[in-house]
């Protein structure tokens, strides 16, 4: 089998990044691929464990340096335990959120410098780099009120509009940057439409 293809899903609270990675990986399979669904942080069995750790309200509160920390040794976890195996044994691999997300939650919505990211990124991924982004975008509005009409709201799903609006930036700024691995998908439209355009990239892409 031909080596896997690492498919990386980005977006704001809300977006529905997970019920899309569900249509990836049938419209994959329809194809004959073996897929692997995964997710940041998270994906390993370490890796889950630094995710409960991060999305825990914690009363002294979680600053920048420790949650962009935690997060890539989650990745750094995730990566050798789950998604290199995977490709390597030629199974595509749908992750929802990957390295986009740390430029756009830590680095934009919490301040932290990129050049710091950029170092934890060099550190733990290398080379390594998605074959393609799907960045879900919509209004942070919209996407916090569907996060939290689901009923389980973390702390990220708890931020401010003015926090999740510069998150959506970066998403769109970095999309902009590398049009060769992102492509940008409203999902502000009912979910038939969103999926709908989802499978024409998939048709042009993959």
């Amino acid at each position: 089998m031909s080596a896997g293809r690492f498919i990386t899903l980005e977006g704001g609270e809300g977006a529905g990044k997970s019920t899309h990675a569900g249509a990836i990986r049938d419209w994959l399979q329809a194809r004959g691929r073996k897929v692997l669904l995964t997710r940041e942080p998270g994906g390993s069995p370490l890796a889950e464990e630094i995710r409960r750790v991060v999305l825990q309200g914690w009363d002294e509160g979680m600053g920048a340096e420790s949650e962009v920390l935690l997060m890539f040794a989650a990745r750094a976890a995730h990566l050798r335990a789950t998604v290199r195996p995977a490709l390597a044994a030629g199974q595509d691999v749908v992750c929802d959120r990957f390295i986009d997300s740390s430029y756009a939650y830590q680095g934009a919505g919490k301040g932290m410098d990129e050049r710091h990211i950029a170092a934890l990124e060099q550190i733990v991924l290398g080379d390594f780099r998605a074959d393609l982004t799907l960045v879900f975008d919509l209004p942070p509005e919209l996407g916090l009120g569907r996060a939290r009409g689901r009923g389980e709201v973390n702390r990220f799903e708890d931020e401010s509009l003015a926090y999740m609006g510069r998150v959506r930036d970066c998403f769109l700024r970095r999309a902009a940057a590398d049009p060769a691995r992102c492509v940008v998908i409203d999902a502000a439209p009912p979910l038939d439409e969103v999926r709908a355009a989802l499978l024409r990239v998939l048709e042009a892409r993959l």
